[in-house]
């Protein structure tokens, strides 16, 4: 019987080179109220997966799609640099 192994070495989740990098974890944080609004809009469409949904179900999709579209907006100005109105922030 022959026995197949890898080439490579091992590698291990502690290695230095996988942490996230201060850019990277700075990153996240600007990005944490599009995430969560994300995850917001998946709990509302999770609730619905076993029935048909009523009214306050799909009101409560509609709000959490408003807010993960305010999030991402807002991500997208910031990163421009401008506020709503168009004016330097």
């Amino acid at each position: 019987m022959e026995h197949i192994v890898t080439v490579q070495d091992a590698v291990t989740a502690g290695a230095p080179w996988m942490e996230p990098t201060a850019a990277e974890l700075d990153a996240i944080d600007r990005e944490m109220p599009v995430i969560l609004a994300d995850v917001e809009l998946l709990d509302a469409h999770i609730v619905t997966l076993d029935r048909t949904p009523s009214e306050l179900d799909e009101r409560r999709i509609r709000r959490a799609r408003r807010r993960a579209l305010a999030a991402r907006v807002a991500l997208v100005n910031r990163a421009a640099g401008t506020d709503l109105r168009g004016g330097a922030a």
